[in-house]
């Protein structure tokens, strides 16, 4: 394994240059951008947005966290359940169906920005939209890595346990068990296509395995 430091730009351009070079398929590249809420995942989302227009390529951001599941559903076992958060909050079947497998190469090619407001738990009303030709879905999401999203490259923002613990403030540190789960079951630094340590944000570091 090496571990090489890289600055945000160049982050940002590395991975702007691994999506741009995926060939144009059938259905649209989709693209997990999975990560700690402080590591701001969906900050990465969006600055790939612009490289990758002027590579020629539209693309669609989405959130999971507008495709969580009723409140009714996620929130059964109490506001504070770290096993709930890991296992139940995400509607995957939602996000495929709606979105992921939708503009994939035997979906409908046509995709729904959101479906419900994280805070009230109700339907954001949202259009479909159709999608073009070469579309990039680019989604941005935190323990999102090995639930059975339909993505075709992931990408994770690693932090070290004690990283993650400081990070976290004391209102949420019920959700710290979430996060060793995944990190033991998922074993997200093994499991996505492109991993970068960003436990000093201003210094991301680039991780090759051999």
């Amino acid at each position: 394994m090496r571990v090489e430091p890289v600055s945000p730009e160049v982050l940002v351009a590395r991975v702007a240059a691994l999506v741009a070079e995926r060939p144009r398929a059938d259905g649209a590249l989709r693209v997990l951008v999975d990560g700690h809420p402080s590591t701001h995942p969906e900050t990465l989302a969006d600055l790939l947005v612009e490289p990758l227009r002027v590579a020629g390529r539209p693309t669609a951001r989405v959130s999971v966290r507008d495709f969580l599941r009723p409140a009714s559903v996620r929130l059964e076992h109490g506001h504070e359940d770290p096993d709930a958060l890991l296992d139940e909050w995400i509607d995957v079947g939602a996000l495929n169906r709606e979105v992921l497998s939708a503009v994939g190469p035997a979906g409908e090619g046509r995709y729904l920005p959101s479906l419900r407001d994280p805070v009230t738990s109700r339907s954001t009303r949202a259009d479909y939209v159709e999608a073009p030709p070469g579309l990039v879905v680019l989604l941005d999401g935190s323990l999102s890595l090995g639930r059975g999203l339909d993505v075709d490259l992931t990408v994770h923002l690693a932090l070290q346990d004690a990283t993650v613990a400081r990070r976290t403030p004391p209102a949420d540190a019920w959700t710290l068990p979430a996060y060793a789960r995944y990190r033991g079951e998922v074993a997200p630094e093994r499991t996505a296509d492109v991993v970068v340590r960003v436990d000093d944000a201003r210094r991301p570091a680039w991780v090759t395995r051999a």
